[in-house]
């Protein structure tokens, strides 16, 4: 027989209080990929096709080097908490789930700096 009232059962069992935040970031991100990824494949679409100095040369663009890395940044954010969401909910075991979440921080930050850094190479040696 237990004597804690069904408050006390409850407690530390529910949200963490970071729920509306998640939801309004994934909103957020949503909304801020659709005029990014419009500005970031015109100029690729561009690209495709043209040989290496050409390439280059479009990336040497600032405006086009800062919305390419804003799209990664942005894109791969959306993935690590699109994902995390999916393995939160439908990953049961505590253990499984703890190392599927490092590991989807793990490889979404890892692409996404890799991105970032191969267009921030593009854009500075040129």
């Amino acid at each position: 027989m237990s004597y804690k009232t069904p408050m006390g059962l409850a407690r530390g069992l529910g949200s963490a209080g970071t729920g509306t935040h998640h939801w309004w970031q994934h909103r957020v991100s949503s909304v801020a990929l659709i005029p990014l990824t419009v500005l970031a494949v015109l100029p690729f679409a561009g690209a495709l096709g043209e040989d290496h100095a050409n390439v280059i040369e479009v990336y040497a663009n600032p405006f086009n080097a800062i919305v390419a890395i804003l799209f990664l940044a942005v894109t791969f954010h959306h993935l690590m908490q699109g994902l995390q969401v999916v393995i939160e909910d439908y990953v049961h075991q505590k253990g499984w789930r703890t190392g599927l979440l490092l590991g989807n921080q793990m490889f979404c930050g890892a692409f996404g700096l890799a991105g970032v850094f191969a267009v921030l190479k593009i854009a500075l040696t040129s």
